[in-house]
């Protein structure tokens, strides 16, 4: 990942803003680096105001729609789909139902893969994606796959 990022400081998409080689040297390489460790961590670098509010916890199921939901009905836990947009999917995957056109990973609308391989590759990560194991909670985790294989090439 760190290696993409890198590529794209030096040789930035002509059409985009950034100009090319903005940084040079370990300056370009410490962003990179910084890019790569935080991407799908949307709290890296990010200092709350306020410490989060306690949780409680429930047992929790996961509908087909990716929704998870607690005995007392729907909780305030994300859906597949709010997991997808705010966990960093979008920067590097493509998934019409999500609205988004990333290319660094996989276009996930091509691949339509099984909920298990989402599950399997967001929890461990692989090639160039990190994982989000200790980043998203197991029933994000199994959100997120249930959404992205039941809208994938749809």
């Amino acid at each position: 990942m760190a290696d993409i990022v890198r590529g794209q400081i030096a040789y930035p998409d002509p059409s985009g803003p950034m100009p090319a080689n903005l940084y040079r040297g370990q300056d370009a390489r410490d962003i990179a680096l910084y890019i790569a460790q935080c991407s799908g961590n949307p709290s890296c670098g990010v200092q709350a105001e306020k410490p989060a509010a306690p949780t409680t916890s429930t047992p929790t199921t996961s509908t087909p729609t990716g929704t998870t939901t607690t005995s007392a009905g729907p909780s305030p836990a994300k859906t597949g789909k709010q997991v997808f947009l705010t966990a960093g999917c979008t920067a590097c995957h493509t998934l019409k139902d999500a609205g988004s056109t990333g290319t660094v990973g996989p276009n996930l609308d091509q691949l339509k893969p099984s909920q298990s391989t989402v599950a399997h590759q967001v929890e461990t990560g692989g090639g160039a994606m990190p994982s989000f194991k200790n980043k998203l909670t197991p029933a994000e985790i199994q959100a997120v796959a249930t959404y992205v294989s039941s809208v994938a090439g749809k």
